[in-house]
């Protein structure tokens, strides 16, 4: 019988490491108690900062979930336990929440601020796994993360414990975002340079082209003249408007190769003899989300922007979109 190959059993012993941090997640959720609620209540209710502290990898994990919070509607921070028994203290007052990540809750830099946090008057939620501890002991609300064994094959690098705490505080994240009612748009005013962002806070004023650029002809324009602001523009599609300016219909390129095909005689027609009238328009203050919505859904390529009177003032293509990453 023949052995496992080498890369067989790291890829066994990969597998058993997720399985075994996923367990651990799975443990700790059917342990979810009022304490979790309460914790929750409490980061909603603070009118002051959300403070996270913690040592080494748990201190990593902190700056994460300090970061998650941050993104999603909460005033937060990572505070280091050591610094702040060094003067940044300073930064702490009576109205915010600390929490305080642990797995042993035995940490000495950590343990040793406590009495101070308390005599400022912050309240403290714990993240540990020793639910006997000092720092479970002298906090107001207590998360038990606590795992049976770390990943680590000799029970000593913070693997599975880290994973506990950064999915509790995603959970915390979350439920807070939930209960502040935080929406994709208050998402995107805080991460204004991604994808989301630029959809959700980027105008079709911002994007659209307009004055000459915008291909328009009047509803008696001869169609040697529509194809010719059609094809000078970059569009391949021009608006038909009336006397007044106000938008009777649109040409596309797709509409000429129709009525090339159809075999009639054609170039004998106006403007508004072979326009499509009622096309899909949107005005300046749409936002680029929405306009990305109705391309896609309308399955069209450009959108004519008009004003409150209907008249055209610009023009919308998905290939602006993309350019912007949108």
């Amino acid at each position: 019988m023949s052995k496992p190959s080498k890369t067989g059993n790291i890829t066994f012993n990969g597998k058993t490491i997720l399985e075994q941090e996923a367990n651990a997640i799975l443990l700790i959720a059917q342990r979810l108690d009022k304490s979790f609620s309460a914790a929750v209540e409490l980061l909603v209710s603070c009118t002051g900062k959300i403070i996270i502290s913690g040592m080494g990898k748990s201190g990593i994990i902190g700056q994460k979930i300090a970061a998650t919070m941050s993104s999603t509607g909460s005033t937060a921070l990572f505070l280091h336990p050591a610094d702040a028994a060094h003067g940044d203290l300073g930064i702490v007052a009576h109205d915010d929440v600390i929490i305080c990540l642990s797995k042993s809750g035995t940490t000495e830099e950590l343990n040793f601020i406590l009495p101070a946090l308390r005599q400022i008057g912050a309240r403290i939620i714990a993240m540990t796994g020793n639910l006997r501890s000092f720092l479970a002991l002298n906090a107001d609300i207590t998360l038990d993360t606590g795992i049976e064994k770390e990943a680590c094959p000799y029970d000593l690098a913070p693997t599975t414990s880290t994973t506990a705490m950064l999915a509790m505080g995603d959970a915390l994240a979350m439920c807070l975002m939930q209960q502040k009612k935080f929406t994709q748009r208050d998402f995107a005013l805080t991460h204004p340079k991604g994808s989301l962002g630029r959809q959700l806070t980027m105008k079709v004023s911002d994007i659209m082209a307009k004055g000459n650029a915008v291909p328009i002809v009047t509803q008696h324009a001869s169609l040697t003249d529509l194809i010719l602001e059609m094809t000078s523009k970059r569009y391949g599609v021009s608006a038909v408007v009336n006397g007044e300016g106000v938008l009777c219909g649109i040409f596309t390129d797709g509409d000429l190769r129709r009525l090339v095909q159809s075999g009639q005689e054609f170039l004998s027609l106006t403007a508004g003899e072979v326009m499509t009238p009622n096309p899909k328009t949107v005005t300046t203050g749409t936002m680029a989300k929405e306009c990305l919505d109705i391309l896609e859904t309308w399955r069209i390529t450009q959108l004519l922007v008009c004003d409150d009177e209907q008249r055209p003032v610009g023009m919308m293509h998905i290939h602006d979109l993309i350019t912007l990453g949108l």
